[in-house]
């Protein structure tokens, strides 16, 4: 716990001293033509690769058939990549790259280090960081105007497992987490919401960042007894914890926040994936059953390309979409980046074809949505 606080207050005063001072003039002089460049530093090679893949996957989907119809009143959106392996450091070189080519908004970085080191440095140029892919407090607290989230927290997410677990009984709960700032991230939310019921975790054990070396963390929980396990790490450590817990005799539930990466991890698991819930802050993506899921699913067919459907894919879809919404408040003529935060402020209540956004000037998190789904030994996930 100290480790995240000391984290959390080196980002927040990074953060607060670029918003404050020697700050550049680039939303203010930017030239706008007629394609809108936007850049995403994310994960398209490693153990956290699908979660990269799949997230620009839905987006570009969904940009690809807006420039098809003629783009934003005439302009296209272009979405670039580059691979940072999930590392940190790779990150800020991908936006320091990013920057010196002036894109108009840094869109979709993937994971909690990785964010937490490319914040700071778009706060500092007037960059929007918008729909990263992570719930961490530390990007949301405190307020940061060029910070745009559109998913839940950790907070939210680890709130609404704690409840399912601790509402039949169970109060000796283990968490397996991964060693940095995400993990960190995670289990706070878990210890937080255990407070509230005069409960702490039973044990908790770390996986290093792109590591599925989990000896470490099998031979500290074990041997304790868990009755469940929540997990706060990517897909292929995750899976490997499970399938050795289980070879272990260990009988209960397993529980994740969305980052772990749905799809990823069922495709991982196999029929171990029995027994795993994971928390959900976008809507079901695999069956019509929300107008947004439809468009979503319509998108992919018509475009032809093989996107099987995911929940990392229509966080994308649903990225781009709110993203293209404030773009069109936005004044033609004066097209800017102070411009485009203005429009998402006014981004109010809005219903998103059943997911709903609610900006202001003093609130870029836009939503609180979370909902639990259970994996089955068959690859199907079920709410």
């Amino acid at each position: 716990m100290q480790r995240r606080s000391l984290l959390t207050a080196a980002c927040h005063s990074t953060v607060l001293s670029s918003a404050g001072l020697g700050l550049t003039a680039q939303a203010q002089t930017q030239t706008i033509g007629d394609t809108i460049v936007l850049g995403q530093s994310a994960p398209f090679s490693g153990p956290a690769e699908q979660l990269g893949v799949q997230f620009h996957e839905g987006a570009k989907i969904y940009f690809d058939a807006l420039n098809a119809k003629g783009g934003v009143r005439g302009r296209r959106i272009e979405l670039k990549h580059l691979d940072d392996g999930y590392e940190p450091d790779r990150c800020v070189a991908n936006t320091k790259q990013f920057l010196d080519q002036n894109v108009f908004a840094l869109f979709g970085y993937i994971g909690t280090p990785t964010s937490v080191a490319a914040l700071p440095l778009a706060t500092q140029a007037r960059v929007p960081f918008f729909a990263p892919f992570t719930g961490a407090q530390a990007l949301r607290d405190p307020f940061n105007p060029y910070a745009i989230h559109i998913r839940a927290s950790y907070f939210d997410e680890t709130a609404a497992i704690v409840k399912l677990i601790t509402s039949s009984g169970i109060k000796k709960i283990a968490v397996f987490y991964q060693n940095d700032a995400y993990g960190q991230a995670g289990l706070a939310g878990v210890v937080r919401a255990l407070k509230t019921l005069n409960l702490e975790p039973l044990v908790t054990a770390t996986v290093e960042r792109n590591s599925v070396d989990v000896s470490a963390a099998l031979s500290t929980i074990m041997p304790r007894n868990p009755e469940a396990i929540v997990q706060i790490s990517a897909y292929k450590s995750c899976a490997a914890f499970i399938r050795q817990a289980r070879q272990r005799g260990f009988p209960g539930n397993f529980y994740n926040v969305s980052f772990v990466g749905t799809q990823a991890l069922v495709s991982e698991l196999g029929a171990d994936a029995k027994g795993v819930v994971i928390s959900q802050v976008m809507p079901f993506p695999y069956t019509p059953l929300m107008p947004v899921s439809k468009e979503y699913l319509d998108t992919i067919q018509l475009s032809g390309k093989k996107h099987a459907p995911n929940y990392s894919g229509i966080e994308g879809f649903i990225a781009a979409k709110v993203f293209t919404e404030a773009l069109q408040r936005t004044n033609a003529k004066n097209l800017s980046r102070d411009s485009f935060l203005s429009a998402v402020d006014e981004l109010q209540n809005l219903n998103f074809g059943g997911f709903s956004v609610d900006f202001s000037a003093n609130k870029r998190t836009a939503s609180q949505f979370v909902e639990l789904t259970f994996l089955t030994a068959d690859g199907r996930v079920r709410r």
